[in-house]
């Protein structure tokens, strides 16, 4: 190699060693101290864009998590309201077992029928008022009406997953939710004296005439649905103490006195429907928690294996990055001292002279 003045050879390479692993040593300490490896899309083009997607995925997992867990709340508040009505009706159940007997005079039977009616009024009450961050759970009419706000006709959806399919959702079937006061519980109850697995169901209209002997008076006459449930309750009420009521009077009679005897014995039916309907909501709200409870650790696991490939991907290994800090730092130090030497190098033309 020729020996030069203007052109220092040596020099340069020794500046491109000393570039270089400074280059390496300033990489090895922004991954150190940012704890990741990949921190611009030039450390890893194809993993900057995995890792992205992969976070934004861990992300909605927390939040279809929180949706699912939510759901839970829900269903878990619907259970209990319903738990409400049930003991309601069992004692209610109890109460006109003991007005069958025959026993009572009428003002035994009468008090028998405040209680009843109370408890009538009492399940009415929580029914229309239970209700679930804004969602009214005992409220949808069964003729496909809806009566509370975030019910429709598909129910309650549950987003549980990451995309926008079917597998993603939980569906709450819309029966969940059916009215739960009493014309809602009994409105479609099968004809007293039909087998219970009648598929022919009374009309509301048909199940209070058979309730009070035909002396409900016109429900259609009441101006608010409050009105109609206050007048239904009454007559429930009556029926369930062997009592009839009037309602042009507003009197009681006994039902053994009327004509068509229809009284506490005859409603043990319409109750052992109502109290097997409540159960049935309740089983089937118990089989929708053991799916959500089930996406939710689907969630979770999902969510830890997700973590850990992102970290594989994504994370430092501080041991490894440590040699390389260790290796880039003897380097830059050894070009520096030989790029001292090589800049000297030229001067060795002097002694030509």
């Amino acid at each position: 190699m020729a020996l030069t003045i203007n052109t220092n050879i040596s020099s340069i390479i020794a500046q491109r060693s000393l570039n270089s692993a400074t280059t390496n040593l300033n990489t090895s300490l922004e991954r150190m101290s940012t704890g990741y490896k990949i921190n611009h899309a030039k450390d890893n083009a194809a993993g900057y864009s995995i890792a992205s997607m992969w976070e934004t995925q861990l992300g909605s997992l927390d939040v279809a998590a929180d949706n699912a867990a939510t759901g839970s709340d829900l269903l878990t508040t619907a259970e209990q309201s319903y738990g409400l009505l049930s003991d309601h009706l069992q004692r209610i159940r109890d109460l006109t077992e003991q007005a069958a007997n025959g026993t009572y005079a009428s003002a035994s039977l009468k008090a028998i029928q405040s209680e009843i009616e109370a408890r009538l009024d009492e399940i009415t009450r929580v029914a229309l008022n239970s209700e679930f961050n804004g969602i009214k759970l005992m409220a949808y009419q069964s003729d496909g009406v809806p009566a509370g706000v975030g019910i429709t006709l598909s129910g309650i959806n549950l987003q549980v997953g990451l995309y926008a399919e079917e597998n993603s959702v939980i569906n709450l079937d819309v029966s969940l939710f059916t009215s739960a006061t009493i014309s809602g519980l009994f409105s479609k109850i099968a004809k007293a004296g039909t087998p219970s697995d009648s598929t022919t169901p009374a009309t509301l209209d048909e199940m209070i005439e058979q309730a009070s002997n035909g002396k409900y008076g016109n429900l259609e006459a009441a101006v608010t649905a409050d009105e109609t449930d206050n007048l239904l309750n009454r007559v429930f009420a009556a029926a369930c103490s062997s009592l009839v009521y009037d309602a042009d009077t507003g009197e009681y009679s006994l039902a053994s006195d009327s004509d068509t005897h229809f009284g506490a014995k005859e409603m043990l039916g319409f109750l052992d429907a109502a109290i097997d309907d409540i159960s049935s909501r309740v089983t089937r709200i118990g089989a929708a928690q053991n799916r959500v409870e089930s996406a939710i650790t689907a969630l979770d696991v999902q969510s830890q294996n997700l973590t850990s490939s992102l970290s594989t991907l994504r994370d430092t290994d501080v041991a490894e990055e440590s040699s390389n800090y260790i290796q880039s730092q003897i380097l830059q130090q050894a070009s520096a001292t030989l790029l001292a030497t090589a800049n000297q190098t030229p001067s060795i033309a002097l002694n030509l002279v």
